[in-house]
Order: structure tokens, then sequence, then C-alpha cells
């Protein structure tokens, strides 16, 4: 056995020298700010993102489909709007590098100062550059507002040059109307005559201009109406009827339960393609049958992990912070990997389990930094017990897979 071990040793410090081997890895793995901003294109446009264009004029309820479609309040989609064009303002949500729904508001409708034509010209020339895989026009009209001609124009022509985008017609601001004895908001849809009555009218003037009509009325907490969200179910069952498939999905994840949690788990599906290369990568380099060798290897692709994945979920790392993060994270399982490679000493058997465990450990840490960037992207502080559990139950069931693979 000694000289099987030394004849194999021999044999690996001539293919890649022992001084050499974590230098010229680390120069195969670094990941190089370049390197990311291609992942994070690639992810772009994997992601089912949704543009929703909305038209319609000032205080006829934009800002609160974005609110009852993000959940976030009435100050945060204040303070995310910001100038996209001379005529446009833009919200991406959750963040502007990986947003899986980004709002585009026309400011000026109805204003008699602004040129009508050319909104409808700035807004043609950017429908023609999106490049968002689902798109969806959202007329938005207060129920008592009849002075609708500017926006009709304006969706007319719309639908003149883009006549594949799906376009919803939706009737806000409900309770402006209700008759005196009506409180709260009635069972939906709304079976009153106050509200039918101008909602046909609304249809009628709009006809051949959208797909589907809606009423919905989001209201204010401290308005006193419930659900705030009136109309919510209708307005979202209609944005699934109008957009692609995998879009359609994602809105749908957003809006059961906790946003927060379902945005965390998109991003963790995108997320996992490259931590599976990572785990790959160190299972093969933990099969190098060179005790401690591998190590600063191992440590270094985890770090290059870790930066990657924060950069996933908006945070930007220097290599130290992320070593910083994986330290605080990894808990008990650094002294578990000094022993997997005590292991690699019996030969043909070690390394086998080494490898296992360094691709399963990779995983359960990617899986680990997922939670953690999740809890600071929905402003929360990251809780190292809940990181702990899911890395221990990630790491078991990735070892059983690495395991089978090596078998």
């Amino acid at each position: 056995m000694t000289n099987l071990w030394k004849k194999a040793t021999s044999l690996w410090k001539n293919k890649l020298p022992f001084k050499k081997v974590p230098e010229k890895i680390l120069q195969w793995f670094q990941v190089s700010d370049e390197q990311v901003a291609n992942i994070l294109e690639t992810v772009r446009e994997n992601l089912p993102t949704t543009e929703a264009i909305l038209i319609g004029k000032t205080q006829s309820g934009k800002s609160s489909i974005v609110r009852g479609l993000t959940r976030v309040s009435a100050e945060i989609v204040g303070q995310g709007f910001r100038p996209h064009t001379a005529h446009t303002n833009q919200y991406a949500y959750p963040s502007d590098d990986l947003p899986l729904l980004i709002f585009t508001d026309t400011v000026g409708l109805g204003d008699v100062k602004q040129n009508t034509n050319s909104i409808i010209k700035e807004l043609g020339e950017n429908l023609q550059q999106s490049k968002h895989q689902g798109r969806v026009l959202i007329l938005t009209v207060k129920i008592n507002d009849f002075a609708t001609e500017t926006l009709a124009q304006v969706a007319q022509q719309l639908r003149q040059l883009f006549p594949q985008i799906p376009c919803i017609l939706a009737v806000t601001c409900l309770h402006e109307i209700y008759p005196n004895q009506i409180q709260n908001h009635p069972a939906y849809p709304p079976d009153i005559e106050e509200i039918n009555r101008p909602f046909n009218h609304l249809q009628e003037t709009f006809k051949g201009l959208y797909d589907q009509a809606v009423l919905i009325d989001f209201t204010l907490e401290e308005d006193g109406y419930t659900p705030i969200f009136y109309g919510l179910e209708a307005f979202t069952n209609a944005l699934a009827q109008q957009l692609p498939e995998a879009e359609s999905q994602a809105i749908y994840q957003l809006l059961q339960g906790e946003p927060e949690q379902k945005i965390g788990s998109l991003y963790r599906e995108v997320a996992r393609r490259y931590i599976w290369g990572f785990s790959i990568v160190a299972a093969t380099l933990a099969a190098v049958p060179l005790p401690f060798a591998t190590m600063p290897v191992l440590t270094a692709l985890q770090v290059s992990q870790v930066t990657l994945l924060g950069k996933l979920y908006g945070q930007i790392l220097t290599p130290s912070q992320a070593g910083g993060i994986v330290s605080a994270i990894a808990g008990g399982f650094l002294a578990q990997s000094i022993g997997r490679e005590l292991i690699k000493f019996i030969p043909g058997f070690g390394s086998v389990i080494a490898a296992s465990w360094a691709g399963a450990y990779t995983w359960a840490l990617g899986e680990g930094a997922c939670v953690y960037f999740g809890d600071l992207m929905g402003g929360k502080k990251p809780n190292p017990e809940q990181i702990q559990m899911v890395m221990q139950e990630a790491f078991k069931t990735a070892q059983e897979r690495f395991k089978k693979q090596s078998s």
C-alpha cells in the first residue's frame, strides 16, 4: 500500500506540480467582473420578466396596480420609479439587475401642455427596442372619468403599431361612486347599477382597443375598505390569460404568500444552475489524491461562488467580504472538511469520499448563501439558524447524489 501511494502521488506531482496546483486552478475558476456581467446578462434573458406599460392619467390608479402586484408600500413605489425617457418613468422589481417585473409609467397624459403625438412616438420606440419576454399594456381609467379622448387616441395608435401586445383595460376607483348605503366593497364582481352603467360605457368607448376589461379598486389601509386590493384575483387572472405561460406563472408565484419568499424561490432556481457547476468542479478537484493540496483551491472556488451569488442578488462583494460570508454561514462544516481531507491518506477509497463531500458541501454552501442574500434582499437580518438548517438538508441530499454519481 505504501508503494502504491508513493507511485500515485508521484504521478500526480509530475502532471501537476504540488506548489503550482492551487495557483493554476485558481486562474481557471476565478470569476471576473466581465464574466459576472455575462452571466447576469444570460440570467436576465432566462428570467420570466414582464414589462407592464401603464397608460393613464395622473391619479388613475397606476401606482396602486404596482402596489397590488408587488405588495410594497406606497412610499417605496414612489421612490422606486426613476426617469426613463422624456415621457416615461420606470420601476424594476425587485432589483434593476434582475427584475421580475418592470413597470413603465407614462407621464403627461391629459396635460394640455404635453404633445400627445410625441408621447406616442416615444412609447412606440421604447416598445420596438424592448427585449422583455412578456409585455402587456394596461390602460387605467377612473370609473367616473369620461374625459378619455387622449387616452383612447394613445391606445388606438399603439394598437395599430403593436397589435401583438395584449392590452387590459383596468377601470379603477370604484368606491368613489358607491351608493351611500354601501360602506365597504361588495362581493366581487360588484353587481351595482352605479358601477355597471359607467363600466359598460367605458368598455364601449375603448371597444377594439383592449383584450380584457376588469374592475379593480386598490385602496390604502387608512381608507378603511376591505379587501385593500379589491379585484386583484380578477386582475391577475386577466394578466395570466394575456401573458406567456412563464411570465404568468412568475406573477402567480409572487402573489401566493409572502412576495419576498416567492422572489427568493425564483432567484434560487436561477442560482442553482451555477451552484451545480461549482459543485461539480469542487468534486472533481477534491478527487485529486493529494491531502490538503486542494483545500486552498476549493476555498477560493467557494469564495468565487458566493461572490457570484451575491451579485445575482444585487450584493457587490470583494473577495475578502465573500470569504467572511463563507466563514459566517459555514458553521461547523470547516472542521469536517479537514477531516475529509485526512481520509485521502487511504488510497483509492478516500478520494471518492472526499469528492462526494466537497461537491455536497459546495452545493450546501450555495444554498445557504441564497438564503442569506435572499434575506438581505427582503430587508431582513439573515437568520443563522435557518441558514444552518437549509445547509444541513441540502448537504444530505447532495451527498447522496454525488455518491451515486461516483459509484
